[in-house]
């Protein structure tokens, strides 16, 4: 362990793995079962419990809390993780919690962005790219796909998934499941329209934008209840992202999960 990089006032167990490029500032705390990989930087203030693995080049902010409990009063103290990959940030005052059950994880990918005072619940799944601003709470079990963007000040409804390059808008109640590429607004949330920036600035052609446009029309737009939109649906051609649109409807239909979030009614 690169002694120089850690601060004289931070304390670590004599059992946590930190590779030597890792820098640990003033009175964070880093305890048993925990392994952070290089050129990771941990703040001031940080407070991190295992078991939890944290891959490299991330940087965690003052005040930042991982590896703790999870806030289930069905947790009875089993092992279960905090994974973490590489190249994320995680800002002040975020908070992750571990998953509830043994040998179950609670993870985030690479490249993600948590603004300050998220709150990642036990068992969530955040993948690459996904960026979630500020004071957004995500309740157990969310699964949010890559490049989806969450605004600020909204809370997730437990067993949520959220899909591939989703935006929310900030202070929306998100309590469904959101098919891939589509945008939410409002308090509840309603479907108000395809994430057209989003897949444009993806570089998206357009090809795959039309067939994702019939496919929302289908869905959001036609009047057709969920089994006739799901049969229709099923019989267009087009794109991987129109395959991965239907896959995800016809997933979100499972026994336990909480349903597609509705459009917006439109005035007649």
């Amino acid at each position: 362990m690169g002694t120089s990089l850690i601060h004289p006032t931070a304390v670590i167990a004599n059992s946590a793995e930190l590779a030597p490029s890792v820098e640990v500032g003033a009175y964070a705390v880093i305890g048993e079962k925990v392994k952070i990989g290089s050129q990771t930087v941990v703040g001031p203030h940080v407070v991190i419990e295992g078991p939890t693995e944290i891959g490299t080049n991330n940087r965690i902010f003052p005040g930042a809390v991982i590896g703790l409990e999870p806030q289930d009063l069905k947790y009875r103290g089993a092992q279960s993780w905090v994974k973490i990959g590489d190249d994320n940030l995680i800002r002040e005052y975020v908070t992750i919690n571990r998953a509830t059950d043994e040998g179950e994880v609670t993870f985030i990918g690479n490249h993600t962005l948590l603004m300050a005072y998220v709150h990642v619940a036990h068992n969530c799944v955040i993948e690459d790219e996904v960026v979630i601003a500020n004071n957004v709470a995500l309740a157990g079990h969310v699964k949010i796909q890559e490049q989806a963007t969450i605004g600020g000040v909204l809370g997730i409804h437990q067993f949520v998934q959220i899909g591939k390059l989703v935006m929310v808008g900030g202070m929306s109640r998100i309590d469904r499941d959101i098919p891939p590429y589509l945008l939410v607004a409002g308090n509840p949330g309603r479907v108000r329209s395809l994430n057209l920036i989003g897949l444009q600035r993806r570089g998206y052609n357009d090809e795959a934008i039309s067939s994702l446009k019939r496919a929302y029309r289908i869905l959001y737009r036609s009047g057709y209840t969920l089994e006739e939109a799901l049969g229709k649906l099923k019989l267009l051609s087009g794109s991987e992202p129109l395959q991965e649109f239907y896959e995800f409807i016809e997933d979100s239909q499972q026994t336990g999960r909480r349903g597609l979030m509705p459009g917006e009614r439109r005035s007649r």
